[in-house]
């Protein structure tokens, strides 16, 4: 398949951290993770739970591991997306054959990329470029660890829940799991942004993960007004059953994703990282818990004020109205 992208000049982000591309929801648990004494210790330990030999040698046996004689088509793409991102030490490209379009990131200490063999048909360069790019983001935030213990959680949960109040705790765990599981993948999904610099492919490839790759049939503008239509529902069962139907969802919806992409990039951030604005790796270690807390917090706090679903409005007239009952009342008090 042609790439008319090629010669395309792109942005190398030199030194970037991946705090640049990082949700502040997810950037807050990963920076207070990081702070931990000990840190590395842990991931390692995790990763012997995982056993990452077996994954090594499970790819090497049943999969195919990209290199310029094999795939080279994807090692040139999956170079340049490097390349953008400034990645230090390249982790290891394989090919899996499967009909789901999909890809991951596995292993903690070393962390091995996965392409299903049905994306590469589904896919242009462009495309490619941008999901390997999102797979790099996982892997230079060390999502790897955290969503282990999610996965580890939803195994055993019900082994927990026959515990009394196990289940109450692990429920509250799994959510709050689950909810930075969501925010990781758009946090990775920046960093795919910022791989291929290329925001209608990034917008393309949820078009044709939601429609199966159906693009000639789908109109951009018509895609995103769908998911403003999904994201400010006026129905209160409507904004309740999307609370239901996310609560065990690792991923958020396709439509979602590339509402989510189009609303960074209107923000005016990712136009201040290819223009040289960006946290720098060396600087890593410097960033506070708290700042990274205070982010996080703002950004829910905007998005609540900012939604038109009903079930945040239902809560800003609950908040307001009890806000003018405290008023009068201290009004009241103020006056005896």
């Amino acid at each position: 398949m042609s790439d008319s992208s090629i010669g395309r000049p792109r942005t190398t982000l030199k030194g970037i951290s991946s705090r640049a591309w990082e949700h502040p929801a997810d950037r807050g648990a990963l920076v207070a993770l990081r702070k931990l004494k000990g840190f590395d210790t842990i991931l390692r330990r995790f990763s012997a739970f995982l056993n990452e030999r077996a994954v090594k040698m499970m790819l090497l046996g049943s999969a195919v591991r990209v290199s310029d004689r094999q795939f080279p088509r994807l090692q040139r793409l999956y170079a340049d997306a490097a390349v953008a991102l400034d990645v230090q030490e390249l982790p290891e490209l394989y090919v899996q054959a499967s009909p789901i379009f999909n890809a991951m990131t596995i292993g903690i200490d070393k962390p091995k990329i996965v392409l299903n063999s049905a994306l590469i048909d589904l896919l242009d360069d462009e495309e490619l470029r941008f999901v390997m790019g999102h797979e790099l983001g996982h892997a230079l935030s060390g999502h790897a660890l955290y969503r282990t213990l999610l996965q580890y959680l939803i195994l055993f949960g019900s082994t927990l829940t026959s515990v009394p109040f196990g289940g109450i705790g692990l429920l509250a765990l799994r959510t709050a799991l689950g909810e930075w599981a969501r925010k990781a993948e758009l946090s990775a999904d920046r960093a795919g942004l910022l791989a291929t610099q290329d925001v209608q492919s990034a917008i393309r490839v949820n078009m044709k993960l939601a429609s199966g790759g159906h693009l000639p049939d789908l109109d951009q503008t018509e895609f995103l007004a769908q998911a403003k239509d999904y994201e400010e529902s006026d129905d209160l069962g409507d904004s309740i059953m999307k609370l239901i139907l996310v609560n065990d969802a690792t991923h958020p919806m396709n439509v979602v994703r590339a509402a989510e992409i189009r609303r960074w990039v209107d923000s005016g951030a990712y136009g201040e990282i290819l223009a040289g604005t960006y946290p720098r790796r060396e600087d890593d270690k410097d960033a506070k818990i708290s700042d990274e807390a205070a982010a996080a917090a703002k950004s829910y706090a905007d998005r609540f004020q900012e939604s038109e679903d009903s079930l945040a409005k239902l809560g800003r007239d609950i908040g307001g109205g009890l806000s003018d009952l405290g008023k009068w009342v201290g009004g009241r008090l103020r006056s005896e």
